[in-house]
């Protein structure tokens, strides 16, 4: 992930609280060089989820760049840096790294895994 990508992405969620934030990031070759920050239809402390419209255009203008997605961030404002169950069962796209941004503390902690059916496997993040 760049840097830039990073910290943008903790200014986002930290921005957004106490609700939960959300995004998505794309890039080429699996590094995130783009971030997309989305609306939280949900409103909520708790859960996320990005409206439809939202998630075609970003696409569309990924595709325009060259680039792919490679993660959808969220994060969790008071819970650690894990997908919830909530989380697991709404991950719709095993192709992509799912990056839960944990503020629970004094500072940000950063979870990266891949989700599939419900098998949550954690990666490796490396900023760059």
């Amino acid at each position: 992930m760049a840097g830039h990508v990073w910290r943008e992405m903790v200014v986002h969620c930290t921005a957004e609280q106490p609700y939960e934030a959300c995004g998505l990031l794309s890039g080429r070759c699996g590094r995130a060089e783009t971030i997309w920050k989305m609306e939280n239809a949900d409103r909520s402390p708790f859960s996320f989820s990005m409206k439809e419209e939202q998630i075609r255009k970003a696409f569309l203008q990924m595709e325009q760049r060259g680039e792919r997605l490679v993660a959808i961030y969220h994060s969790h404002p008071a819970a650690p840096a894990y997908p919830s169950p909530h989380d697991i069962e709404h991950a719709y796209y095993p192709e992509a790294a799912y990056l839960v941004l944990s503020l629970a503390g004094q500072q940000p902690v950063l979870g990266c895994f891949r989700i599939h059916g419900r098998q949550v496997t954690p990666l490796r993040c490396i900023l760059y």
